[in-house]
């Protein structure tokens, strides 16, 4: 079985992907995390946050000119808990930039890539977010993210 979801190589595509926004990765617990990244790679904490809706404590991080976002869960049974006891900790999910996150999941839908929610949720800092479903993007979860 094929990882990626079927496509024409170049168009149609999800329109207006800006760039990379960061890299998510699960971690059992948020303050080892940090000063782990601090310490290692001389990492700069942006931002924290507990969003419950979602069941993390999460913290955003600078590492030069990329941003690192670090996910640990509120309870066992959160995505981030079910995450870190089936794989342990690491990269949980990769996400880009989109302009227009309603376009970019009609598109993901039009190409045959299952969105997680049926319409996007908030996410860090209040930005809409959405993933795509990781069967259909060869392995990797993909969050779809529009900074308000």
């Amino acid at each position: 079985m094929n990882a990626f979801a079927s496509q024409p190589p170049i168009i149609p595509n999800i329109p207006e992907i800006l760039g990379f926004d960061h890299v998510g990765v699960a971690v059992a617990d948020l303050n080892e995390g940090i000063t782990f990244y601090q310490n290692v790679f001389g990492a700069v904490l942006l931002h924290q946050e507990i969003n419950a809706a979602q069941g993390v404590h999460e913290a955003m991080l600078s590492i030069g000119h990329s941003i690192l976002q670090l996910l640990a869960p509120l309870t066992p049974d959160s995505p981030i808990g079910k995450f870190l006891s089936k794989n342990g900790p690491g990269i949980q999910q990769l996400a880009l930039t989109v302009k227009d996150l309603q376009a970019a999941m009609d598109a993901a839908v039009d190409l045959g890539i299952r969105v997680l929610n049926p319409a996007p949720v908030v996410g860090t800092k209040g930005a809409l977010i959405n993933f795509l479903h990781p069967k259909d993007c060869g392995g990797v979860l993909i969050e779809l993210v529009q900074t308000q």
